[in-house]
C-alpha cells in the first residue's frame, strides 16, 4: 500500500499539470490562431454584387479541382446577350413581350439543368407549372371545339334513349390520345424553332456533335413550358391562359375560343 503512494501522486500531478495547460481561456485561443492560419491562404471572394444572378457561378459552388480526370468533354456557347433573349420574347410572347417578366425570371426560363451543372438555377419547376396550364387550356380548348359527325346510335333491347345534352356533344374530342398527339415535344419543338429559341437557350448537350441524340426536342417542349410557367408566377393565371392560347395553342392548330 505504502508503495502506491508514489505513483498516484506521481499521476496526480501530471492530471492537474494538462489540466492548466487547457484551461478554456487557452482552448479557445488556439482554436482562434488555427481558425486565424486556416483562412489566411484563401482567396479574397469576388465582389458579385454588381452583377446579375444569371451571369456568373456562384464562387461558393465552385470546386477547387475537376473530379473528371482527363475530360474530353467540349465547350458549347451559348448565349449571354440580353438583347438578344429581349428579341425572343418579343418574337414568342408578341409586342411588349420582352416586357413581361423580369431579367432573372426571363434568363431563368430559358436555363436548362444541364448548362453549368445547374448552379445558376434552371426552369424544372417553371416547366412543371407551365405545362400543366397548357395541358388545361389544350383540353378546353378541344372540348370547345365542333365535333365530329355524329355517329348513329346503337339500337337497345329496350328502347331506351341515352342521355344527350350540347354541353356533351364535343366531349369526343377529349381523349389523352388527341391531346398527347396535338402538344407532343416533336410540334412543341418544331413550334420553338419558328420562334428561334435555339438562339437563346442554354444548354449542354451530351453530343455537341449530335444535338438530336442530345435530346434537343425535349429541351426545347421543356423551355416552352417553362416560359409559360414564369409568366403565370409573375403575372398570373388570366395572362399565362392568354399567352398559353394564342402563342401556342393556336399556331399547333387548336381552335381556341375567348
Amino acid at each position: 500500500m505504502a508503495s502506491m503512494l508514489p505513483t498516484r501522486a506521481a499521476r496526480t500531478i501530471a492530471c492537474s499539470a494538462c489540466r492548466t495547460f487547457t484551461t478554456p481561456g487557452t482552448i479557445g485561443s488556439a482554436s482562434l490562431l488555427r481558425r486565424g492560419l486556416s483562412t489566411s491562404t484563401e482567396e479574397t471572394p469576388v465582389e458579385y454584387a454588381d452583377k446579375p444572378r444569371w451571369s456568373y457561378t456562384p464562387p461558393r459552388a465552385k470546386a477547387p479541382f475537376s473530379l473528371r480526370l482527363n475530360s474530353k468533354s467540349h465547350d458549347f456557347s451559348v448565349n449571354t446577350d440580353p438583347d438578344v433573349l429581349d428579341q425572343f420574347y418579343i418574337r414568342m410572347l408578341g409586342s411588349g413581350g420582352d416586357k413581361l417578366l423580369s431579367d432573372e425570371v426571363k434568363w431563368l426560363a430559358v436555363t436548362h439543368k444541364s448548362f453549368d451543372q445547374g448552379r445558376r438555377g434552371f426552369n424544372d419547376r417553371l416547366a412543371f407549372l407551365g405545362k400543366r396550364i397548357i395541358e388545361l387550356q389544350a383540353s378546353l380548348a378541344l372540348v370547345q371545339s365542333p365535333g365530329n359527325a355524329a355517329t348513329t346510335a346503337t339500337p337497345d333491347a329496350f328502347d331506351r334513349q341515352p342521355f344527350t345534352h350540347p354541353a356533351l356533344d364535343n366531349l369526343n374530342n377529349l381523349s389523352p390520345e388527341t391531346k398527347n398527339l396535338m402538344t407532343s415535344k416533336s410540334k412543341l419543338a418544331e413550334l420553338a424553332q419558328k420562334y428561334e429559341l435555339a438562339k437563346v437557350v442554354r444548354w449542354r448537350p451530351r453530343k455537341p456533335n449530335n444535338l438530336e441524340s442530345s435530346g434537343i426536342d425535349l429541351v426545347y417542349a421543356h423551355t416552352m413550358y417553362a416560359v409559360i410557367g414564369a409568366i403565370s408566377l409573375e403575372k398570373g393565371g388570366h395572362i399565362a391562359n392568354k399567352m398559353a392560347r394564342e402563342r401556342i395553342l393556336e399556331p399547333l392548330g387548336f381552335k381556341v375560343t375567348a
